[in-house]
């Protein structure tokens, strides 16, 4: 593998995937010319002008565009705003609501937790999230190459191996607690893991083995991902894209209750990223809470 290249707003793997990104697309209107102009005109902005005072008129809990819960799920977010989420004291607006998405550059300002928790605190449930890494502009020196066991694999002297990749990391945090999360990064193991329990040298190995992604599910960077995680008891299962990553793991410890977060990681130093930073976004947040 070729050493890592300076990167680009959206690469990834670029060593490993080259990968090419479409780009966006403006649609737009253009002026009318015809005899029937007027007309014309009233038959489009008419519909806008009646959304318009609906739109004066109705709940502030009304959702976003696009932001429709599925049969049986509510929306965490709503698609404007932060309403029903705790942004980090003094985080001077780092987490914000864009085009209908909570954005976060990784550069909250609040001295203690800067991650953007829940309001309310939930047992049982079933959480749908899209989720998706804007770019990776940190070069991370110590990827280690994970074992499905959880393990790292070594070399012939018995030294871990590692690789420098892009990466950039997150992750949805379960139960108010950071140590239960699921991972959100770009390591070819992939998106998915319980980071804070694989890493737990006191857990059993099969428990270890249990929170590693089975497979490599994510999509390249810049593209949305979609989690759906079950909690119930103690126990966990994650779908990535589709795909089953962690059937099912029996969690020692996991809180009864407690908030969802959104999970801050990195920082700078001397204005240069110097751990995998949190550029993410983040939409369609539902949840459908389960019988205890």
């Amino acid at each position: 593998m070729k050493p890592p290249q300076p990167l680009k707003s959206n690469w990834r793997y670029a060593e490993l995937t080259n990968t090419a990104f479409p780009r966006g697309r403006t649609a737009h209107c253009s002026p009318w010319k015809s005899p029937s102009a007027a007309r014309a005109r009233r038959r489009c902005f008419g519909p806008v002008l009646v959304c318009f005072l609906f739109g004066l008129a109705a709940p502030v809990a009304n959702l976003g565009a696009g932001n429709e819960p599925p049969s049986g799920f509510v929306a965490l977010f709503n698609g404007r705003d932060l309403s029903g989420w705790k942004v980090p004291e003094g985080d001077n607006g780092h987490w914000k609501v864009l085009d209908g998405v909570i954005d976060y550059d990784a550069q909250s300002e609040a001295k203690a937790d800067k991650s953007l928790w829940t309001d309310r605190e939930f047992d049982n449930f079933v959480l749908q999230v899209d989720w998706r890494i804007k770019e990776t502009p940190y070069v991370n020196p110590n990827v280690y190459y994970i074992l499905p066991d959880g393990s790292h694999a070594r070399d012939v002297q018995g030294k871990e191996m590692k690789l420098a990749l892009p990466d950039s990391d997150s992750g949805i945090l379960l139960r108010g607690s950071g140590k239960y999360q699921v991972n959100i990064w770009c390591w070819p193991i992939g998106s998915g893991e319980m980071y804070g329990i694989r890493m737990d040298a006191k857990m059993p190995p099969e428990l270890r083995a249990a929170v590693t992604p089975r497979t490599q599910a994510d999509r390249p960077a810049g593209e949305w991902n979609h989690f759906e995680i079950t909690v119930r008891g103690n126990t966990v299962a994650v779908m990535l894209n589709g795909k089953s990553v962690i059937p099912g793991a029996r969690i020692p410890g996991l809180p009864s209750r407690g908030r969802i977060g959104l999970q801050h990681h990195g920082g700078k130093r001397d204005g240069n990223w110097n751990s995998p930073p949190s550029l993410l976004q983040f939409k369609n947040i539902f949840i459908k809470e389960l019988d205890n």
